[in-house]
């Protein structure tokens, strides 16, 4: 393992740290559109999302969308999108990011029944795939090439 920031940074990688949370889950720092939030970051969301109450905080346009929104402990979910945003984590920058937009009340309940602070939102598998990314888990640290 010693070697692998030394193989990703030849191959164009950039270097995120996390933290892990009481719950376990990966939390990262990101900003939206300039603007700093915290995310899980969540292998298994295969789109990257924001809570409701984020909108004006991120300047977010929402629009409405038909897809509903499935989750653990919620199903049926009413979303919105939000097209061409810009996404930063670390030194990594994503132009022209998309995102669902919906009710993340349960799973900030979730986090503070167990004292965890509450997120904005979550980072999932559109950016680690587009990234090509890479966790560490051992090291606390994500890889997204540029």
């Amino acid at each position: 393992m010693n070697y692998l920031p030394y193989i990703l940074k030849k191959e164009n990688y950039k270097k995120i740290k996390f933290k892990i949370s009481k719950t376990q889950h990966l939390l990262i720092k990101a900003k939206i559109n300039g603007v700093k939030g915290n995310f899980i970051l969540d292998t298994g969301a295969s789109n990257s999302c924001v809570g409701f109450e984020s909108i004006g905080l991120f300047q977010l346009t929402a629009n409405d969308s038909k897809t509903k929104a499935s989750g653990a402990g919620a199903t049926g979910m009413l979303t919105q999108t939000s097209v061409g945003n810009k996404l930063q984590l670390g030194d990594w920058k994503f132009r022209e990011f998309d995102l669902v937009i919906f009710d993340l009340s349960h799973v900030n309940e979730a986090l503070i029944a167990y004292k965890a602070k509450p997120v904005h939102g979550i980072i999932g598998a559109d950016i680690l795939m587009q990234g090509k990314g890479i966790i560490d888990y051992y090291n606390h640290c994500l890889y997204l090439r540029k």
